[in-house]
């Protein structure tokens, strides 16, 4: 009489009738009849895989096994006394653990409550895993909302498991042979799940990312550092390269973006160098996170375990000698450049050095020469009239620096060329404006090859990934008290082009620092910018290197160079550029 009435209930679904089951088990119910073929009147046994294939199931799960297995007993103590069982099993439906009363042990192998079952749809039919695998969502199914005659009795509670890219990896599962007759009896058992699936997705992360800061957030500060609702790990530019499921949630309740990849600043008022201050040490209700869309979270803040980001740069910086290590942030492209300047600066090969005013030519040159050979003289020359090149006849053996060399006059390149003939002792270190192109057809052709024996090219301000740490920098060097900027403050300096490149930054925080009554620099304390023509990028490099230093993000490379975000999008399908994968 059951397998009748079971047929019905199954009918009424196929005809679209009320059934009283909720949408997603109605659903199941359709896919298993129409997709699958199953057969409703027959009481299937437990689908079982064999020993060789658990084991192989087992291996290719070991890692979440290991890192779930710990919060999973402490699970099954809280419910063993209710005769509950826990399964765990994989993104393709096999239980790869079990924790259940061994004195029922077999009742639950008969029921599939036990190592080896495969839970997926196709196969049980609507249950707790296969229905979660699909969905994607936690789900209870209890009793009668089972499809398979002899599943009816369980009561099936289930959460899903994401990895650190945001893939699914597994089910948590929560089952009674029996249970009583309400559905909401098992709404303790779907808390109890939720926060243990939670719970390994954070384990997961902490133990994968251990040499990345990650950012562990809530809506309420009271739990924030023993049981956060949601993470992120970065890696030291501040990207997303790890993460919960509920940071999605948190982040991005309408689900529309993608967390990987993107910055957390796209998310948060936040830059890397704040995440020191939302470590232990401060009360967690002042570790306010801002998102861009006006709610607050608060934040957890934990250093790598070999440290990449702040502590890291502080190595790389003694890595490279000198004040070559504390020249720029976590720049990839100035990295390698001052690795390349690092190699050259011992050597007496005569270096160039390009880029627009303001971007730090000769600081880099200053750089270059503490960090070649020691007691030597560093002599500075502006390249715009000949009669200082005559008073280093008898200056100290050391670097000379050209600084503007394409605004030399022809007798001061004669008078240049004539000081190198006489004196070998000194290594030219020159800047210029544009391009060593540009120069040759400028300089004299035997003073050109004196003088351009290595290039290096600075950077402008706009093409810099490490602008937040050049600010925070700066700001230091200007105030002896802890005066920082405002997020609003600090969107507003990065959006702008900086056509004065470090010199106009550096004005630009004089007047802030003098205006700010208090600690915090806001707005209306910056300088207003000047106004400008809407620049045309340079060419595909020009516009490829801004994308680079903003991390693809659109709306920040259209701010630097004061066009709208469309425009942005023109220009990129114009010179053929796409986002790297």
């Amino acid at each position: 009489m059951r397998d009748l009435e079971h047929v019905d209930e199954i009918d009424r679904v196929l005809r679209g009738v009320e059934t009283g089951r909720d949408s997603l088990v109605t659903e199941s119910w359709r896919r298993c009849v129409q997709s699958y073929g199953m057969d409703p009147s027959r009481p299937d046994p437990a689908h079982v895989v064999t020993e060789s294939e658990l084991r192989a199931h087992r291996e290719q799960s070991e890692r979440l096994i290991a890192t779930a297995r710990s919060g999973l007993q402490t699970l099954f103590q809280q419910v063993a006394g209710q005769n509950y069982v826990l399964l765990l099993a994989d993104a393709k439906g096999v239980c790869v653990d079990f924790f259940g009363d061994p004195r029922f042990e077999d009742q639950l192998r008969q029921a599939g409550l036990y190592l080896g079952s495969n839970w997926t749809e196709d196969l049980a039919g609507t249950c707790g895993v296969g229905s979660c695998i699909v969905t994607g969502k936690a789900v209870t199914i209890h009793q009668s909302d089972h499809f398979g005659l002899a599943h009816i009795p369980l009561s099936c509670t289930a959460a899903p498991i994401f990895d650190t890219k945001g893939e699914f990896s597994a089910v948590l599962d929560i089952s009674l042979l029996r249970s009583p007759s309400p559905k909401s009896s098992q709404s303790l058992a779907m808390g109890l799940v939720t926060a243990s699936a939670r719970r390994v997705e954070m384990a997961n992360l902490m133990a994968t990312t251990r040499r990345e800061w990650v950012l562990r957030f809530s809506t309420s500060p009271e739990f924030l550092e023993v049981d956060p609702e949601a993470a992120v790990a970065l890696d030291g530019s501040g990207r997303i390269i790890g993460m919960t499921s509920g940071a999605r949630r948190a982040l991005d309740p309408g689900m529309g973006g993608s967390l990987i990849g993107s910055r957390i600043d796209d998310w948060l008022e936040l830059s890397m160098d704040n995440l020191p201050d939302l470590m232990r040490g401060r009360p967690t209700e002042e570790r306010v996170l801002r998102l861009k869309d006006g709610r607050c979270l608060f934040g957890h803040a934990i250093a790598p375990q070999t440290p990449t980001t702040i502590s890291a740069l502080r190595q790389r910086e003694t890595a490279l000698p000198g004040a070559l290590g504390s020249f720029a942030g976590t720049d990839p492209a100035l990295r390698r450049l001052l690795a390349q300047a690092a190699r050259l600066a011992p050597t007496e090969v005569p270096l160039l050095i390009i880029g627009e005013t303001g971007t730090g030519k000769e600081r880099l040159a200053r750089a270059i020469h503490v960090a070649g050979p020691r007691d030597r003289g560093f002599h500075a020359v502006r390249c715009t009239g000949p009669g200082t090149i005559e008073l280093l006849a008898d200056a100290k053996p050391g670097t000379l620096f050209l600084r503007g060399i394409e605004d030399m006059p022809p007798g001061g390149q004669s008078a240049l060329l004539t000081l190198l003939d006489r004196r070998t002792d000194l290594r030219i270190v020159a800047s210029c404006r544009c391009t060593a192109f540009e120069l040759s057809d400028i300089l004299r052709d035997d003073l050109f090859h004196r003088v351009a024996g290595a290039t290096l090219a600075l950077p402008p301000l706009r093409h810099r990934a490490d602008l937040d740490w050049l600010i925070d920098r700066l700001l230091r060097w200007r105030c002896t008290a802890n005066i920082r900027l405002s997020p609003a403050a600090r969107a507003e300096l990065k959006s702008r082009i900086w056509p004065g490149n470090i010199r106009e930054l550096e004005q630009v925080l004089d007047v802030a620092v003098a205006m700010s009554e208090g600690l915090v620099i806001d707005l209306p304390d910056l300088p207003a910018a000047p106004k400008q023509v809407e620049p045309e990028a340079d060419g595909i490099d020009d516009l490829e290197a801004l994308l680079a230093a903003c991390g693809w993000n659109m709306a920040q490379a259209a701010r630097r160079l004061g066009v709208n975000r469309s425009t942005m999008l023109r220009r990129l399908r114009k010179a053929g550029l796409t986002p790297p994968t």
